[in-house]
């Protein structure tokens, strides 16, 4: 079981008062999602995603290994999730939560049991060899709608994943480099999203995109995943609350609604990517560090008044060259090599120093 720390019971009235009212507390909308941010990494199949504060970076690996028995044919494509207490206090080490197990179930059924990738392109040899792939998602910080955030980085790494080519010769498989021969991609037939409903007070109050405080005073949820060609991939419905017909048929407009939207900035993101990576231009997450990063010692600019420039002397002034000092003392003779500013006044065992005067010592008489 995961640690737990509920909330107050000051603030739990508090956020569902807000919620009866059609009003959150971040200023959102209740169909309203948060900002969306997409970076791919140098290294092909590496995505990292960020929903508001959530964060999840998603990596996709491919080896060559057996087939199951059952599919020669086919090739293998494992989902796993990283939940550790780097995201959030409540996640324990080393170990599988209900939420972690709940959570891996839900993107196999969205990504392997909805065939968006085409598995049979990545046999080698029948019944022999085939192309294993992994996918490794890891959560960076959960401030809500885990599903959502990890089922996009998924789809995105997926296809901005590249494989080796492979070349076979009787009974012998060769792997080709990079360098001999261009990467494959994977063949990716559709792009299944999730979208994530919190309902509240007897699913009459309805949020799309629930933050971490949200999710904790909610008393149901209904996760769907579809794609932009309107096939519901995945639908699930927890909770104690219960939904009327219109209430889910509402909920899958605006999930396809959203899933369009999602679906575009992914393209768009991935285009952008191969847009640099032809340029040669630095893309992905040293673009998005070098705009995140914080520097302790950086101040905001300030507008500064210049000082008053002072009235230069006349040229009458400027040919003197002895003074003498309030006792009557003899002067000192100082070359003035500043084209027109006046040489410093000096006295009897008075150093000079400056750019405006030569550096000398007037040294009494015995």
């Amino acid at each position: 079981m995961m640690r737990d720390f509920p909330l107050c019971n000051v603030e739990k009235e508090f956020l569902l008062g807000v919620i009866a009212e059609n009003k959150r507390v971040d200023g959102r909308q209740p169909a309203e999602f948060r900002q969306i941010k997409i970076a791919f990494g140098k290294t092909f199949g590496t995505c990292e995603v960020t929903i508001g504060k959530t964060r999840v970076l998603a990596h996709v690996s491919g080896e060559i290994s057996c087939p199951k028995a059952r599919r020669p044919n086919e090739g293998v494509l494992h989902v796993n999730v990283d939940m550790s207490p780097m995201g959030h206090p409540t996640f324990e080490a080393g170990r599988q939560t209900d939420e972690t197990v709940v959570l891996n179930r839900l993107l196999e059924r969205c990504l392997k049991d909805s065939r968006c990738v085409d598995l049979e392109a990545l046999c080698i040899v029948s019944g022999e060899k085939v192309w294993t792939l992994r996918v490794d998602i890891t959560v960076l910080n959960h401030e809500g709608n885990i599903l959502d955030c990890c089922c996009m980085a998924a789809i995105a790494a997926l296809k901005h994943f590249r494989r080796p080519d492979v070349s076979v010769s009787g009974e012998e498989v060769t792997i080709h480099t990079a360098e001999q021969r261009d990467l494959l991609p994977l063949s990716v037939h559709h792009m299944p999203l999730c979208v994530t409903f919190a309902f509240f007070h007897q699913g009459t109050s309805m949020l799309v995109d629930p933050t971490e405080r949200e999710e904790r005073v909610m008393e149901g949820r209904m996760m769907i995943g579809q794609n932009k060609h309107r096939e519901i991939c995945m639908l699930q419905v927890t909770g104690q609350m219960l939904l009327r017909q219109d209430q889910v048929k509402k909920c899958t407009k605006m999930s396809l609604m959203k899933v369009m939207e999602m679906t575009n900035l992914i393209q768009q993101a991935l285009a952008n990517d191969k847009a640099a990576r032809a340029r040669g231009e630095s893309c992905g997450f040293a673009v998005w560090s070098d705009q995140e990063k914080i520097n302790s010692t950086l101040t905001a600019a300030k507008e500064m008044e210049a000082p008053p420039t002072p009235d230069l002397p006349s040229n009458s002034d400027s040919d003197s060259r002895v003074d003498s000092d309030s006792d009557g003392a003899q002067g000192m003779e100082v070359d003035d090599r500043s084209k027109g500013d006046v040489p410093t006044r000096v006295g009897q065992g008075v150093a000079v120093l400056g750019a405006t005067a030569v550096e000398q010592w007037k040294v009494e008489d015995d």
